[in-house]
């Protein structure tokens, strides 16, 4: 068994436990983006700015230049459903 091996075991060890907390941390990080965002959604009025829309883009999964007013209303009403 060389150093090599041992390193590179140790690596892998580190690298799937770092995986396994950083995971947990983005969903919960998930959770408060999107509480935040359907916030300031519902605060605010079309066009948004473009943070904003670059998350709705995301959840919605088309360019921003497409999305519509109509759109969001919709993402909002799921979301919110979903949430409830």
């Amino acid at each position: 068994m060389g150093a090599r091996r041992i390193r590179r075991d140790q690596r892998r060890f580190d690298m799937a436990r770092s995986r396994t907390v950083n995971g947990h941390l983005k969903e919960r990080e998930r959770d408060r983006r999107q509480v935040r965002m359907l916030a300031l959604i519902k605060a605010g009025k079309f066009p948004y700015t473009p943070s904003i829309m670059s998350w709705v883009s995301a959840q919605l999964g088309a360019p921003s230049s497409r999305i519509q007013e109509k759109d969001v209303a919709t993402l909002v009403k799921v979301l919110s459903a979903a949430k409830a």
